[in-house]
């Protein structure tokens, strides 16, 4: 008699090890909220621009990566919701629909479909070895600056250059840091599960 032996299949993303019920894919979109408000809080005033360099973006590519593309954009959109309501979770503990429709706004919102997208490279494996990861993070970043920079050009009413020259070019160097930190943790969390699937 022959039996066919049963194969655990991999996991997606790193969080589809823990994920087993909705109430865990719940506590992990508001853990990624969570997060992303913790990192909000390392803010530097960037002279001359109303955008800081802050942690976010590094909260949305981890966040991302490890959630999967809903799991991860649902944790961002809590993260704006919950703010705009008035919780103290957007850079600096500001708080409220004022932040969301003013110039940084294009950034938050631009959160969304970048951790979208990120998760949904991570789900076809690209999040797993630094060399694939680091571009991905580096593209995940752009999206947002893609939505981030039209929107204060539109609401500070600068001309398009002044806004690369305000929301873009002084955070190009936090961008590559923050891709680089991403890029080696979550290969890093890959290597150390591996065993255990084993």
């Amino acid at each position: 008699m022959v039996t066919a032996s049963v194969v655990q299949p991999q996991p997606a993303v790193l969080a589809d090890r823990f994920a087993r019920t909705r109430a865990h894919d719940v506590m992990l979109v508001l853990g990624a909220a969570l997060f992303t408000a913790l990192l909000s809080q390392l803010a530097v005033a960037v002279p001359g621009s109303p955008v800081p360099i802050t942690g976010q973006t590094l909260a949305v590519m981890l966040t991302a990566a490890a959630l999967g593309p809903l799991r991860g954009m649902l944790g961002q959109l809590t993260y704006v919701l919950l703010g705009a309501v008035g919780l103290p979770f957007y850079s600096r503990g500001a708080s409220g629909f004022e932040q969301v429709l003013g110039p940084t706004g294009g950034f938050l919102v631009g959160f969304i479909p970048a951790a979208f997208l990120v998760g949904l490279a991570a789900r076809r494996g690209l999040d797993r070895s630094a060399w694939k990861a680091l571009p991905l993070f580096v593209a995940g970043q752009l999206a947002i600056f893609a939505v981030g920079v039209p929107w204060l050009a539109v609401v500070a009413r600068f001309d398009f250059a002044t806004a690369l020259q305000k929301g873009f070019v002084p955070f190009i160097p936090g961008a590559l840091v923050k891709a680089t930190i991403a890029a080696t943790l979550i290969p890093l969390c890959w290597r150390l599960w591996r065993p255990r699937e084993e």
